[in-house]
């Protein structure tokens, strides 16, 4: 599998933020999200063995396997291996291929919002659904989704300061208008960590 990095951190988004985690980053996406602010193309080939290993040699429980699109790489068989090495699983997925039945956690953060049908999501249960929110497109619930736990909206970071900051208040507008939403910040953009 092709691998962009690892690298322990604290999880900065979500149900997990805060918590010590170790980041396992898959190369490469199906969809090209005009706001992406990862770089997640460039990779190096690393067998599931090599991916366990590093792991194991980190004292967080959590790992959480993101991208670019994890769904299109990740196996079965290197989830077994995480949890042999005691790990909890957790995969940040835009939603548009089927994971493996044994991850312990889903975030699902769709993009057909901006992208169209092609990004509709296919998977039926996640543990927490993240959206993105530019201020302009009215948010989707998932309703035929089971969502499991949390319903968060995330500020778009555009790059500009003070437009994102003009899209917190319009979020943070629009949570006390429709409480079934939570506020997610990244975190460890705030904090200024990777």
């Amino acid at each position: 599998m092709r691998i962009n990095e690892i690298f322990y951190s604290l999880q900065g988004e979500g149900h997990h933020v805060g918590t010590p985690a170790l980041f396992i980053r898959m190369a490469g996406c199906n969809l090209r999200c005009p706001f992406c602010d990862t770089h997640h193309q460039e990779g190096q080939e690393m067998d599931e063995e090599t991916v366990a290993a590093h792991a194991a040699a980190c004292p967080a429980t959590l790992v959480v396997v993101t991208g670019g699109e994890p769904a299109l790489q990740l196996t079965a068989t290197l989830v077994d291996r995480l949890h042999k090495a005691g790990k909890k699983v957790a995969v940040e997925t835009n939603g548009t291929k089927p994971l493996p039945a044994n991850v312990d956690w889903i975030t699902l953060s769709p993009k057909d919002l901006f992208l169209g049908n092609e990004a509709a999501p296919v998977i039926s249960t996640a543990h927490e659904l993240k959206v993105v929110f530019d201020g302009i497109h009215e948010p989707q619930s998932y309703p035929h989704i089971n969502i499991l736990h949390d319903r968060f909206l995330q500020p778009c970071d555009t790059g500009d300061t003070h437009h994102n900051s003009a899209i917190v208040k319009q979020t943070i507008d629009y949570i006390k208008k429709h409480p079934q939403w939570r506020l997610s910040m990244q975190m460890h953009k705030i904090v200024g960590i990777q």
